[in-house]
């Protein structure tokens, strides 16, 4: 009786191409996400919210608050904002 060698031979052609095709799962997802938003998601309300927080969360700082934001912005961590300085 033979010993069985569980491990193949190496032989490039008995390699099998395997692709896989997401896009009918990709655009399912997409679908899912428009609809989870619903017909009132208004996108450019939403970008004028967020700049709205920003100049909320910036607004009324001290001095010494006022210098780490700007080291931040020169630090390239924090975009600037308007004039570069955080709102009054």
């Amino acid at each position: 009786m033979a010993p069985h060698d569980p491990t193949p031979s190496p032989d490039a052609s008995a390699l099998t191409d395997f692709t896989v095709d997401l896009t009918s799962q990709e655009v399912l997802r997409r679908a899912q996400v428009m609809a989870a938003l619903g017909p009132d998601w208004n996108p450019v309300e939403v970008l004028l919210g967020e700049e709205a927080a920003y100049d909320l969360l910036y607004s009324g700082l001290d001095a010494q608050q006022q210098r780490l934001y700007d080291d931040l912005v020169a630090a390239g961590v924090l975009p600037a904002r308007g004039d570069g300085r955080a709102a009054a």
